[in-house]
C-alpha cells in the first residue's frame, strides 16, 4: 500500500472516530439528559473545526494537492492535541488533582414563557465541571474525550507525515 493511500485511510478513519465521539457526545445529551458543563462544551469545539479540516484534506488528497492537505492536517492535529489537552485538564479536576476552573457550571436552555422561569430555577441543576456525571473504566466524559481526542490527534499527525513522504519512482533501464 502506498503511503498516500495509508494517509487517505488513516484519515478517513480519524475522521469517522472524530464523528463518532461528536455525535456519542450529543447523543448522551439530548438522548441521555446529561446536561454539559462548561467545560464540556468547550471540548466540542475542536471537533467542530477539526473535523472540517480532515474532510478538505481528504478532497485535497483526492486533486493530488498533498502539500496543502498536510498542512491542514498538521492544522487538525495541534486542534485535536487541544482538544486532549482539555479533557486532561477537566478529568484532573475531576480527580482533584488540581483546581478546576472557578467559573464553572451548565444548565439547560432558558424557559420559553416568563410564568415557567421560576420553576425552572428550582429545577435546574448547575453542571460542575469538576465532578464527573459517568464514569467507564475509571474514566469520566472528560477522560474519554482525551483518550480519543489524542488518537484523532496521532492519526491526523501520522497522515501528515505519510503525505510528506515522496514516493519511491525507480527506472528501470538507462
Amino acid at each position: 500500500m502506498s503511503a498516500e493511500r495509508l494517509a487517505r485511510n488513516l484519515t478517513v478513519l480519524a475522521l469517522i472516530g472524530g464523528l463518532a465521539v461528536i455525535s456519542t457526545a450529543w447523543g448522551f445529551q439530548l438522548i441521555g439528559g446529561y446536561v454539559p458543563c462548561k467545560l464540556c462544551l468547550e471540548q466540542r469545539f475542536p471537533f467542530y473545526a477539526g473535523l472540517p479540516l480532515m474532510a478538505v484534506a481528504l478532497m485535497l488528497m483526492g486533486r493530488e494537492r498533498r502539500g496543502l492537505a498536510m498542512l491542514l492536517l498538521l492544522v487538525a492535529t495541534a486542534v485535536f492535541a487541544y482538544g486532549a489537552g482539555l479533557g486532561v485538564y477537566q478529568a484532573g479536576a475531576e480527580w482533584q488533582f488540581w483546581a478546576g476552573p472557578s467559573d464553572c457550571g451548565g444548565g439547560s436552555a432558558a424557559p420559553a414563557k416568563a410564568a415557567d422561569m421560576l420553576q425552572a430555577l428550582q429545577s435546574t441543576r448547575v453542571v460542575s465541571c469538576t465532578e464527573a456525571s459517568w464514569r467507564m473504566f475509571g474514566l469520566s466524559f472528560a477522560g474519554w474525550n482525551a483518550v480519543a481526542s489524542a488518537g484523532i490527534a496521532l492519526l491526523a499527525l501520522i497522515s501528515a507525515v505519510l503525505l510528506k513522504q515522496r514516493p519511491n519512482r525507480v527506472s528501470v533501464g538507462a
